[in-house]
């Protein structure tokens, strides 16, 4: 018995939901890192997912997240050029000597700095280190060379470093990692 449209459809409309109902809670995050705002990386992502939607047919068995990723990156990207303003931050301060304060404001610092750097050098340290790919898998992504993602991760860094240089600490236990 040959499966009905409605039964490919049904079929298709299952795997996609059951891929994203899978990864969008790491995919939100990698949104949030990519542009730094909780209510545009909502944006983002959905805005990504509806045009993975579209186009599931074709990339459900390449690779769907790898896609959805450069989407994701695209826009990101898109949006900061139609933005091009500087966002201000205002800091909250934590209470002294709080033990849970200082994770908070290491964080709190961090993603100020991360916040300022430019959106490829952003995304390749989201990309790396947060999602966790290698550097070849991130230069498939972001459709640049290895060399490219190097070149931008080392510049990033030494940028975070300029930026926040109390997350010196940080950056180096991460490093040893």
């Amino acid at each position: 018995m040959n499966p009905t449209p409605s039964d490919e459809q049904a079929e298709f409309q299952a795997e996609f939901v059951a891929f994203v109902q899978a990864r969008q809670h790491r995919l939100l995050r990698s949104a949030y890192l990519m542009c730094g705002d909780h209510h545009r990386a909502e944006d983002l992502l959905q805005d990504a997912l509806v045009k993975l939607a579209l186009r599931w047919r074709q990339v459900r068995h390449g690779e769907p997240e790898a896609y959805l990723r450069k989407i994701m990156y695209r826009d990101a990207v898109s949006w900061w050029r139609r933005r091009r303003r500087e966002t201000l931050v205002d800091v909250v301060p934590l209470a002294a000597g709080s033990d849970s304060a200082e994770p908070v404001a290491d964080r709190v610092v961090f993603a100020a700095a991360l916040a300022r750097l430019a959106p490829r050098q952003r995304a390749v340290l989201v990309l790396r280190f947060f999602d966790d790919l290698t550097e070849a898998r991130t230069a498939q992504v972001l459709g640049v060379s290895v060399g490219t993602v190097k070149s931008q991760t080392s510049v990033a860094l030494r940028r975070l470093r300029a930026l926040a240089p109390e997350l010196g600490e940080l950056l180096a236990a991460g490093r040893e990692r």
